[in-house]
């Protein structure tokens, strides 16, 4: 007896699957209304019609779609991932991570749901339970290397560095060519500690791209150098990945203030809000949440795609460039904008030295740039690049740099600028005044 037979609704589902797959909402709608009318009760056709309200922008809609399809079926796999994904990418991950770990329970070795527990894992940032399923995936297929990668990569993050660099090791001995690997293993050489220990993979690495902006950039922190920036390259899938949940992540999980705080500076100077506003590394937008609409435009920069799709969202920017900062200001006319702000960005800009020139020259007569940067210690370089990854910049050097470009006054607030692992990460808010 065939699977139609005995399944009516088959066809449908498959169905409706590809039609959501290719954004063919309208019809994969009418799909799942066939297969609802030959079985009002199927927990599939529910969960099918949650993935098709969350591609719709429904998220009310998917979450009652899904709980009905696990209310349905309380034990069946496929609808708790499902819920347990959705519940992640809506930020809401004590319930993400409990209904993760029933599916988990309940299919311990299937691997998809493998694979939906580690995915949420990560988003929770619950570095712990990654751990302990991809130990679990490795029993279930030895060997494999992408969960042989991904496990060496968390060990990394949880500060295990030499049980990371075991498997890093035992990765590039099996295939020397292993860009992905060596790579891996250059990031928890620098993780702990270790940057010498990494150029014999940035060397290989180089001799496989020498071009490549990323492969440069770790060999000269494997040659103990401070690299005048980080490329795009490097960043933009980072902020990629962080995008959907990143203003829950900065705002509630960090305690970030600066996009309220310099918005109400702007705002104080512009009561009428008549000015131009240029937002560099503008991330999904929180400032001009802050701000909200101007009597004027408001630009926003950022290399990440989805971190401006996420802006877009809020319907206050006028257009937006992915680019990185420092082109976007080389290419920008001058006197254009009554105010610059760059919220976090200068940490991974690097150095300054052309950046903060530029603003000046791009902004209108008696106008302000507004910055933020972590702070290097003053009997330090200028310019430090700290254990994280992001670069901390001396108070004085900036100050200096403001100054030198012509600004004629340069407030500097010290500042807290956001809470990692509990604990405050301290920065200062630069506020320059371009002569009338």
């Amino acid at each position: 007896m065939s699977a139609t037979a005995t399944d009516p609704n088959i066809k449908h589902l498959k169905q409706a699957r590809e039609q959501i797959a290719k954004g063919d909402l309208k019809n994969a709608a009418l799909t799942l209304n066939k297969a609802n009318a030959k079985w009002p009760q199927d927990p599939r056709v529910f969960m099918l019609g949650g993935l098709l309200a969350e591609k719709s922008g429904n998220i009310k809609g998917a979450f009652e779609a899904l709980r009905k399809a696990v209310s349905l079926s309380p034990d069946w796999g496929p609808g708790l991932l499902e819920l347990a994904l959705l519940l992640a990418r809506q930020n809401q991950f004590q319930e993400a991570v409990e209904t993760a770990e029933k599916v988990a329970a309940l299919e311990p070795k299937n691997l998809q749901v493998l694979a939906g527990v580690v995915d949420i894992a990560h988003r929770a940032g619950h570095t712990e339970m990654a751990v302990r399923h991809l130990r679990r995936g490795l029993e279930l297929v030895p060997g494999d290397v992408m969960l042989r990668r991904l496990l060496a990569r968390d060990l990394s993050e949880q500060g295990h560095h030499e049980d990371s660099l075991a498997m890093w090791a035992a990765l590039i001995a099996e295939n020397p060519a292993d860009t992905q690997s060596l790579v891996g293993r250059v990031q928890a050489c620098l993780a702990a500690g270790k940057p010498a220990d990494a150029q014999p993979d940035t060397t290989a690495l180089l001799a496989l791209a020498p071009q490549d902006a990323v492969y440069q950039y770790y060999d000269q922190l494997a040659r103990g150098e401070t690299p005048a920036q980080q490329p795009s390259e490097l960043t933009q899938p980072l902020f990629d990945n962080m995008a959907e949940f990143y203003d829950l992540h900065m705002v509630r999980s960090l305690k970030y203030q600066l996009p309220k705080q310099v918005a109400e500076k702007i705002t104080a100077r512009y009561p009428d809000k008549k000015l131009n506003v240029l937002d560099l590394g503008c991330g999904t937008g929180l400032l001009g949440v802050c701000l909200g609409r101007l009597d004027g435009f408001l630009i926003g920069v950022d290399v990440s795609t989805k971190m401006v799709e996420q802006a877009a969202r809020h319907n206050v920017y006028d257009r937006f460039h992915t680019v990185n900062l420092h082109d976007a200001l080389r290419e920008t006319p001058g006197g254009l904008y009554q105010a610059i702000t760059a919220l976090d960005v200068f940490i991974y800009a690097g150095d300054l030295t052309e950046a903060i020139p530029n603003a000046y020259r791009v902004l209108a007569d008696d106008g302000m740039l507004v910055f933020s940067c972590e702070t290097a210690s003053e009997t330090g370089p200028d310019l430090v690049l700290l254990p994280t990854g992001r670069y901390a910049h001396k108070r004085s050097h900036v100050e200096a740099l403001c100054k030198a470009a012509g600004f004629d006054t340069v407030d500097i607030e010290e500042t807290v600028l956001r809470h990692e692992s509990h604990q405050p990460v301290n920065g200062f808010v630069v506020t320059a005044h371009k002569p009338a």
